[in-house]
């Protein structure tokens, strides 16, 4: 109940947060970072882009779940949904390693909504099987194997965030219907980034309703910002 009284934000306007927070994180990494020389202004800005750029990762994962969770009534609409992360991976790619390596082919970093598809698969498989299996134990054995597969097959495909992602979903996933536990353990999977923090925490004032979201901003904001940062960094040479 105590959760019930700090729910907040829509998940428009969680989204909208995130895509704020990465658009920074993205602007540090392709503009500012390269041109650091040591200590000054722009060092100062750089951890302060930093610190903002780490709210985005946990809030798009947990959507990632709640997606799953929305989607469980219609196998259709999961599999366009799975299907839409897929294809604007495929999108964003040249634009990421045009961001993020100045390169148009790197194969050894892959954008996040591939992460995002793999976080999709996995536990959509550990769903399904919890059907099937009738043991409890032997369920969360089984899921736990599948989430060691998928975190070392993010780390052999080198996708963004690799296992962590994984990990976080999964953690979202378990502790659905326990949000303080979940945003808790998910911020222990990856208490690297002692500033994701922020991120899970936001996730504890979600109200449950969907807010007025525009798709194709959702889904095209992704791409266009880093193709822009990528042809910044060739147009700057940085």
């Amino acid at each position: 109940m105590e959760l019930k009284r700090i729910q907040i934000f829509s998940g428009a306007q969680l989204k909208y947060i995130a895509f704020i927070s990465m658009l920074i994180d993205h602007v540090n990494n392709a503009l500012i970072t390269p041109m650091l020389d040591g200590s000054g202004f722009l060092l100062y800005l750089s951890n302060i882009f930093s610190i903002l750029g780490r709210i985005a990762f946990p809030i798009f994962v947990f959507f990632i779940v709640e997606g799953f969770f929305k989607t469980r009534r219609s196998s259709d609409l999961r599999k366009k949904y799975l299907l839409t992360l897929i294809v604007f991976g495929i999108i964003s790619e040249v634009p990421f390693d045009m961001f993020t390596s100045k390169t148009f082919f790197n194969p050894y970093w892959n954008n996040i909504m591939f992460t995002l598809a793999l976080c999709l698969i996995t536990i959509w498989i550990i769903d399904a099987l919890k059907k099937k299996i009738k043991s409890k134990a032997l369920w969360y054995t089984v899921s736990i194997i599948i989430v060691i597969f998928s975190g070392l097959s993010a780390m052999g495909l080198s996708l963004d965030y690799d296992y962590h992602a994984v990990v976080a979903a999964y953690i979202f996933y378990i502790f659905y219907d326990k949000p303080l536990i979940g945003a808790g353990l998910g911020y222990l999977s990856i208490i690297k980034e002692i500033y994701s923090v922020f991120g899970f925490g936001l996730t504890l004032i979600y109200n449950g309703k969907r807010g007025k979201q525009y798709k194709w901003i959702n889904y095209l904001f992704y791409p266009v910002h880093i193709l822009i940062l990528g042809i910044l960094r060739f147009y700057l040479n940085i």
